[in-house]
């Protein structure tokens, strides 16, 4: 009945095969001059999608998540993959081949200090690694009497014998009603920033900075409108535009190059040599740019100065058009999404639907909309024990039924042009059990508490974060990933600086959209997690306040289910926000329903308290 278009269910890696693409790669090792290697997630732009041509890690591995590293010996390996992707790691990967370690609590570069041999020669490449994050793995080497050792060409590459090539996706104007400023004035602020950190240049490696400042979106990875390729912008004089002409049909050139020269991707390597001979001063963004282009600057005798990339934090504050956009976005995504629930509501409890059966519907009813562009991520659908595993994909080997008495984890986004969406709500499928209720109820008070913040200027996702876990601990539970995550305008649905987690130091200023989800995963049972994105705003104004306040606007319009909820953990307070969002959500979404669906809404929202 139901049919994707942006996501399939197929599993393109195969364990099976990993070891004999380790023997390969293992016997390359010696003429690299290499003992080892080290393998990131990572393409040229440290991206969290990447196209299939990036896909090394998968292919070596089998893993298949957005983050993860493997370190490669001649006797042994390990692959390192954080909270999210523990139980995944452990069902895709061959563990005779890897040992699996937490990317956080044993880095990389704590593994190599302990257990790399002396005078063993640890090869990377300088494309997939940033400048700060080759400089950890070198000090870790020197530690163990080892060396880090840049090569030329991937090893991977060598015996990766039918890898995909490079994508050729075609770059479209974003135009000016949803990105909301023009280019110049864009161009201009960029250019002011350079001057303030005395550069002569700057260079945007991350293809979303590229696209804001461009109005321009691509087709080249997953998920997310990216184009692929690289800008420098002068300080004075006309940036340089490094895309693959055949990406730009008539239109789309002609509009670049009124902004910038259009130049072959080939160049920008050979174009930062040229400024680096003219000992130039060359901006690279610490967190994007590859260790190749500081090197390649060094050794024309440029300085790269390496830091902040300014335009991160301007395309996090969203204008007002963008703001308004998200907000018609997730008007439009509430309703499909309610859609979406009104129907599970009616077939789950028979026990027919799959885990597949609902990721179908729910894309279909958002096509429906008529405005989707793309979903924002793989659709994660986690029915019982599968709701456990934080960034669950289903495939038809693992696809499972829907069963009553279980909980249903369903966290989805989308991509319209006026904004970007990402909402997970955890579903009772008939009766729940008393510890799921409570389970629930805790997380809700810790979303709750989020939604609720009223915080100074220069507070910082850190700040907030222990508001969403403190009922969660109080009964020595918790949870292991972040709490939110910033969201783009029709750009990546995982958005720096800001997020709110425990390493979350950047500012939270207004304007900019994050995501608010707490969770609890019984490892075997059951996964809950609520999340709705919010938007930083001004808060309403406080008598003999001495600091500059904000607050959250919840932009997600959908109900959270009322079923799982214990009212006898809720303070009056929580009741109050929960009623009153529901009121919101009945109100703005009931005419955008047919009648079917206004009478689920209706039920949906009913207040807790009469």
């Amino acid at each position: 009945m139901f049919e994707t278009k942006f996501q399939s269910f197929d599993d393109p890696q195969d364990a099976a095969k990993s070891a004999q693409r380790m023997a390969d790669l293992r016997r390359v090792f010696a003429a690299c001059g290499i003992d080892g290697l080290i393998l990131p997630r990572a393409d040229a732009h440290q991206n969290e999608y990447v196209p299939p041509s990036e896909e090394r890690l998968a292919f070596l591995t089998g893993f298949t998540g957005s983050a993860g590293c493997a370190i490669v010996l001649a006797d042994r390996a390990v692959l390192f993959v954080d909270g999210r992707y523990t139980l995944q790691a452990r069902e895709q990967v061959d563990p005779a081949l890897f040992s699996i370690a937490h990317l956080v609590d044993t880095p990389p570069d704590a593994w190599i200090e302990q257990n790399l041999p002396a005078g063993a020669r640890l090869g990377y490449d300088p494309w997939l690694h940033t400048a700060a994050g080759a400089e950890r793995l070198a000090k870790a080497c020197g530690k163990a009497g080892a060396t880090l050792v840049p090569i030329e060409r991937n090893p991977v590459d060598a015996v990766w014998t039918d890898r995909p090539t490079a994508p050729l996706g075609r770059i479209v104007l974003h135009d000016l009603r949803f990105a909301g400023e023009n280019a110049p004035a864009k161009i201009a602020r960029i250019r002011t920033e350079i001057a303030k950190a005395r550069a002569d240049a700057l260079v945007l490696s991350d293809p979303h900075a590229l696209a804001w400042t461009f109005n321009i979106r691509g087709a080249d990875v997953a998920h997310t409108p990216l184009p692929l390729g690289y800008a420098i912008v002068p300080k004075e004089g006309r940036p340089s535009l490094y895309l693959d002409a055949r990406k730009l049909d008539n239109t789309v050139c002609a509009t670049l190059e009124a902004l910038a020269d259009i130049r072959s991707p080939d160049d920008f390597t050979t174009d930062l040599a040229v400024l680096g001979a003219a000992g130039k001063t060359v901006r690279l963004d610490q967190t994007t740019a590859a260790d190749a282009l500081g090197r390649i600057l060094a050794q024309a005798g440029g300085v790269a100065a390496r830091g902040v990339d300014p335009v991160a934090l301007m395309k996090a504050v969203k204008n007002d058009t963008e703001i308004a956009g998200a907000r018609a976005a997730h008007r439009r995504d509430g309703a499909a999404v309610v859609r979406f629930l009104a129907w599970f509501d009616r077939e789950a409890p028979a026990g027919r639907l799959t885990e597949i059966d609902a990721v179908a519907a729910l894309e279909t009813f958002r096509r429906e909309t008529g405005a989707l562009k793309d979903i924002s991520f793989p659709t994660i659908a986690g029915a019982g024990p599968d709701g456990a595993i934080v960034h669950y994909r289903v495939t038809r080997a693992t696809n499972r039924r829907i069963a009553p008495g279980e909980l249903f984890l369903i966290d989805s986004g989308a991509q319209y042009e006026d904004g970007t969406t990402d909402i997970t709500r955890t579903l009772a499928v008939g009766a729940p059990q008393a510890d799921m209720r409570t389970h629930f109820t805790l997380v809700l008070k810790g979303h709750i508490a989020i939604a609720r913040a009223v915080f100074p200027d220069g507070t910082s996702g850190a700040q907030l974060d222990t508001l969403a876990r403190q009922y969660l601990w109080a009964r020595g539970l918790d949870y292991d990933h972040g709490t939110g995550h910033g969201v783009g305008s029709y750009l990546s649905v995982h958005e720096g600086p800001a997020r709110i987690s425990k390493l979350g130091s950047a500012t939270l200023r207004r304007g900019m959209i994050l995501s608010n989800e707490p969770g609890y995963y019984r490892t075997g049972a059951y996964g809950i997690r609520i999340e709705n994105l919010v938007l930083v705003t001004a808060a309403e104004p406080v008598a003999g306040a001495e600091k500059t306040l904000n607050a959250f606007e919840t932009l997600t319009l959908v109900p959270i289910d009322r079923r799982l909820v214990e009212p006898a953990l809720l303070t009056d307070g929580e009741i109050a926000w929960l009623d009153g969002y529901h009121a919101r959500v009945a109100e703005t979404l009931a005419p955008l329903v047919d009648k079917e669906g206004r009478g689920w809404l209706e039920n949906a929202t009913r207040p807790l308290q009469p």
